[in-house]
């Protein structure tokens, strides 16, 4: 089973994987950018912030999204794994940047998961408020450094694409406890 946990930053994705791992401890731990020797490479150049062309950034994050299903998706399909990001964020990436078109997005992502979507999708949802206050206590990235509003924008654009898609889901409220959510996402696993 593939599981994707999906939200911007500092919603508590990684907190909530960490927690997930001392349950499952034969689960695989992933995450995109960087599950590879090459998606190392390519978050460098991703949260460098230096590549100009919105293309360019959306082609390299399909790169690395391809390499990473081979390496680490396909040989595990008959464990569970969980990816810190996947498909969904680069989709709402792309979507707030800009002139991409839904359907061409979904289907270059189809290509370079070999048309193998995840079995279900864990959004978490956040707002401004904690957003700010987050960002806030962290050294920002590039694509941190876009705004506020604009990762808010890319948490829409997330929330559309696992609905358009109709992809098993659960949204989480990122603002509830730590313990809340961990036994949310317990309890949708078991299901």
């Amino acid at each position: 089973m593939v599981i994707l946990f999906e939200g911007i930053d500092t919603c508590g994705k990684s907190t909530q994987i960490a927690l997930l791992a001392q349950k499952y401890p034969d689960s695989i731990m992933t995450h995109e950018p960087g599950g590879t020797a090459f998606g190392k490479k390519a978050r460098t150049i991703l949260l460098g912030n230096s590549l100009r062309s919105k293309r360019a950034e959306l082609l390299l994050f399909l790169a690395d999204r391809a390499e990473h299903y081979e390496e680490v998706i396909a040989p595990n399909k008959n464990r569970m794994v969980v990816s810190d990001r996947g498909f969904v964020s680069g989709i709402g990436y792309a979507l707030a940047n800009g002139d991409f078109d839904f359907d061409a997005l979904v289907s270059l992502n189809r290509f370079a998961l070999h048309d193998h979507f995840p079995d279900r999708v864990i959004l978490f949802l956040t707002d401004i408020e904690t957003l700010k206050k987050r960002t806030a206590q962290k050294e920002l990235d590039g694509i941190e450094l876009r705004g506020l509003e604009y990762l808010m924008r890319v948490q829409e654009h997330m929330k559309e694409t696992v609905l358009r898609l109709g992809i098993p889901h659960l949204f989480i409220d990122a603002t509830d406890t730590i313990e809340n959510i961990h036994q949310s996402i317990l309890t949708y696993l078991k299901v």
